[in-house]
């Protein structure tokens, strides 16, 4: 079992930047890859980015792809999300996840734990 509790989220003006982060507890840390999913009101969750188990692999989606950065501290049970050059098509509850033993996924059916998600809000 593991849990997951995401922070960060907030109110930015769109061109503005946030950094998402994501503590783990439970068992450990490295023998999940990670991901970031976020739910806009009325649309299904989608992938934004995930990393693999030793943070050597990531993956993004294209609407963010050159814009946010996933990152890990398995020392430190934590996953990242920076979030730069932010746009109104971003606002949406940011939830992490994690896929036991997975590789970094894009499918959310793959992962086995949710966190309760944070609410990202870029104003135009």
């Amino acid at each position: 079992q593991v849990q997951l509790i995401e922070s960060g989220g907030g109110l930015v003006q769109a061109g503005g930047s946030l950094r998402l982060s994501c503590a783990a507890s439970g068992r450990t840390f490295s023998w999940y890859a990670m991901g970031w999913f976020r739910q806009a009101p009325g649309k299904e969750r989608e992938f934004v980015a995930a990393i693999s188990r030793s943070g050597g692999s990531t993956d993004y989606a294209d609407s963010v792809k050159g814009r946010f950065t996933i990152s890990r501290d398995n020392a430190n049970n934590a996953v990242y999300l920076q979030m730069n050059r932010l746009k109104s098509d971003d606002t949406a509850v940011y939830y992490c996840a994690a896929d036991y033993l997975g590789t970094g996924a894009t499918l959310k059916s793959t992962y086995d734990y949710w966190g309760q998600g944070t609410q990202v809000t870029v104003s135009s």
